[in-house]
């Protein structure tokens, strides 16, 4: 698989209630069948809980592949099962990767590069003014410099930066690694004293996910 040029989706889901009142064997048997489509598909994938953290996801399927419709495939494989009859997409979102202009290494992200994953992935979409895009280049590499630097200073949060210009409704999508939340928000509180900051137009929502493989994932559903 390429690691110039790859799309990244993430999605979102709901459990219908009705699952909880399936009987134990049956979701045993259906987890199983879920981990061998997933096991089986030709893309990267993670998964995640978002249990009791939100209102509007209870766990996220993280893909990533050279072309939109192999994602498309695998998630209507996982529609085909048991499984897929009660879950209920809430978000989803789309975005490629590709070299920045910023960025001074063109290391690869760490999901693209089979990187083993860490506790928490904190998924953050987001969309910058129109301004910042009519400031002179220099100017916003000057800025994006101070705004790089902050992230130097907590090594134990990696970040998968991708782009949705064109292809979603945001500018970018962020998914930030680490094994410590605390650390986390620590970086997220002085990336707001930036001057980048300031050209944020939204940066909702943002969704923090544990990482859980997929049979125990399904289990802990209910």
């Amino acid at each position: 698989m390429s690691e110039n040029r790859m799309f990244f989706n993430f999605s979102f889901f709901k459990i219908d209630p009705k699952w909880r009142w399936m009987a134990d064997l049956a979701k045993e048997e259906s987890a199983k069948e879920i981990e061998q489509v997933i096991r089986n598909s030709k893309i990267k994938c993670r998964t995640y809980s978002t249990l009791g953290l939100r209102d509007d996801a209870e766990f996220l399927l993280w893909f990533a592949s050279e072309s939109v419709e192999e994602i498309q495939s695998v998630i209507s494989k996982i529609y085909s099962t048991v499984f897929g009859k009660y879950i209920i997409p809430s978000h989803v979102y789309l975005s490629s990767t590709r070299p920045s202009i910023y960025a001074k290494t063109g290391k690869a992200l760490s999901f693209v590069a089979g990187e083993e994953p860490k506790k928490y992935t904190v998924v953050y979409p987001f969309i910058k003014t129109r301004d910042w895009y009519l400031l002179p280049l220099e100017q916003r590499k000057k800025m994006m410099d101070e705004h790089i630097e902050v992230g130097h200073k907590f090594p134990q949060v990696s970040l998968n930066t991708t782009y949705s210009f064109g292809i979603h409704d945001e500018d970018f999508m962020l998914a930030f690694e680490s094994d410590d939340l605390h650390a986390f928000q620590d970086l997220i509180m002085e990336l707001r004293e930036t001057q980048v900051s300031k050209y944020i137009e939204k940066d909702t929502p943002m969704i923090v996910c544990v990482k859980k493989d997929i049979i125990p994932l399904i289990a802990s559903l209910g």
